[in-house]
């Protein structure tokens, strides 16, 4: 038996220090009562079973709705302009805006590149900042949203060498010069033959994205759902 006031061994059973005479029934203290778990701060783990019914009743629907609206998209032609009047297509545009004044001192291919990247980082952002807060949910709504968003520009790709879709100045690509983002990005890098090859690759990608993170998310719920069932 060790003191724990002055370190020093004596036999087992002894009730007092036979150096210090420190009572050991007046020190003895159970440290990991007294001590709180350590709080990680910014962060929000969750658990299977504190999901209350309302909450999870908010995320089915959430979760429904980006299934139905997520179909929709998916079977939208890419050609023409159906993404170009849909909602998330307004959410998108400030994005894209945004990224050609963010990327304008890297030099003006990375400037015109910077709407689309732009378009691309704002959900991946979102996306990760869930996933650092451990709220897997919203996460697999960052990983929809990406998804669309990658379905919403390739529409811009296909028509890089038509230029028929109405730009955001209220022209076409046809009709001014150096202003359609994908027909110069594509001139540049010498693949505007390809245009509508790459409109479906980010399409595609797109997709991937979308039904991931309805997986993901339906995995989540799922797990919810079976915990409140299980008998405590």
């Amino acid at each position: 038996m060790i003191c724990p006031k002055c370190a020093h061994a004596q036999p087992d059973g002894t009730e007092v220090c036979l150096r210090c005479g420190v009572i050991f029934a007046k020190v003895r203290v159970d440290h990991s009562a007294s001590e709180p778990p350590p709080i990680h701060e910014g962060t929000i783990e969750e658990k299977p079973g504190d999901m209350d019914t309302l909450q999870l009743a908010g995320r089915l629907v959430i979760w429904a709705i980006l299934l139905v609206w997520g179909g929709k998209f998916i079977f939208m032609p890419i050609s023409g302009e159906d993404f170009s009047r849909s909602y998330m297509h307004l959410v998108n545009l400030p994005f894209h805006e945004a990224g050609h004044v963010i990327f304008a001192p890297l030099g003006r291919f990375i400037q015109v590149l910077g709407g689309t990247l732009g378009q691309w980082l704002m959900p991946a952002v979102v996306t990760a900042s869930f996933l650092r807060r451990k709220d897997h949910f919203a996460a697999t709504v960052g990983v929809w949203w990406l998804g669309q968003s990658f379905m919403d520009i390739a529409p811009y790709m296909d028509d890089a060498r038509a230029g028929q879709l109405m730009l955001l100045g209220g022209v076409t690509g046809s009709e001014v010069e150096d202003y359609h983002d994908w027909e110069i990005i594509l001139t540049r890098l010498g693949l505007l033959q390809y245009d509508h090859v790459i409109a479906r690759i980010s399409f595609f990608c797109g997709t991937l994205f979308m039904i991931g993170g309805l997986a993901w998310g339906a995995g989540i719920l799922y797990r919810q759902i079976q915990s409140r069932r299980r008998p405590i």
